[in-house]
């Protein structure tokens, strides 16, 4: 996923996942073969009670610059002038101003902290409200090939990544989205624990049915 001479903007959203990330990519680089350099960017959405200055004066404690970028994505995704999912358009803006970011810094990657997890949630996601099978994948190209999106975390689970959390002792940022605790997503992650809890092949088995798709069986 990484190469030599990479500039790699970091995706920090102030969760576990993106924490790690960053802590995992900055303690490797002095014990590898290899240099890159890691650029964290937040984009804050705007909303009262945000926590990206926090964020920072965490980063600068640690020896991360954090770049912050303040925006109002947050407030016109959850306005009367959307008419889209609050959820997808925050995305979607914040995805493309971190792109937009990237190429202001010379990046030719950008590194998102998605988990399996994650990933998993988003196949059905994608299968309840969008009427397609697809998901996140570990590395893809974007722009005819000027930027690559990697997730280094694809295949950790996100149990995994939060026992790591606890041991690094990060802090917790309190999410002030008033949609982050009703969001589809978590519906959809609602739905899978239960699934999970009922047989613990399920979750793997969900994951490898990605890489094994038998297309003579599907709807043409």
């Amino acid at each position: 996923m990484i190469s030599n001479e990479d500039r790699i903007l970091v995706g920090l959203s102030g969760g576990k996942d993106s924490l790690a990330l960053l802590s995992i990519l900055k303690e490797r680089q002095p014990r590898i073969p290899i240099k890159y350099e890691l650029f964290a960017v937040c984009v804050d959405p705007g909303f009262e009670g945000g926590f990206s200055e926090a964020l920072a004066d965490y980063c600068d404690r640690n020896g991360f610059k954090l770049i912050v970028e303040h925006t109002d994505y947050g407030i016109l995704a959850h306005s009367s002038t959307n008419r889209e999912n609050p959820c997808f358009l925050c995305s979607r803006l914040r995805r493309k101003r971190l792109f937009e970011i990237a190429d202001e810094l010379g990046c030719n990657k950008l590194a998102f902290g998605h988990n399996k997890d994650d990933i998993i949630e988003t196949l059905f996601l994608n299968m309840c409200y969008s009427g397609e099978i697809s998901t996140m994948v570990p590395f893809q190209s974007f722009f005819q090939g000027r930027f690559t999106v990697i997730r280094p975390l694809a295949f950790a689970d996100e149990d995994i990544i939060s026992c790591f959390a606890g041991e690094k002792g990060f802090p917790e940022f309190v999410n002030p989205c008033p949609s982050a605790k009703v969001s589809k997503r978590q519906e959809i992650k609602n739905l899978l624990r239960q699934l999970y809890s009922s047989n613990k092949k399920i979750k793997g088995n969900i994951f490898r049915a990605m890489s094994h798709v038998n297309t003579d069986y599907l709807l043409k």
